[in-house]
């Protein structure tokens, strides 16, 4: 979550929020959680796990530019 927050704060085109999703069954349905850390990027590029400033980047930009589903 760190990194989303951050990268929210360098750009006013990215916001980021932090859930714990045990308070929101709706969202666990919505975003198919069944594992955490899960990242969802604009709605189309989602994956599980955490991984290096890199890879929330390379998530991301595949969002930025219409990606599609990406696990990693």
């Amino acid at each position: 979550m760190r990194l989303a927050f951050q990268f929210a704060m360098e750009s006013d085109k990215i916001s980021a929020d932090g859930v714990e999703v045990t308070g929101f069954p709706d969202l666990v349905r919505r975003y198919r959680i069944s594992s955490v850390p899960k990242t969802v990027v604009g709605e189309s590029v989602e994956f599980v796990g955490a991984g290096p400033e890199a890879m929330l980047l390379e998530h991301v930009q595949k969002a930025a530019d219409g990606g599609g589903l990406v696990t990693a």
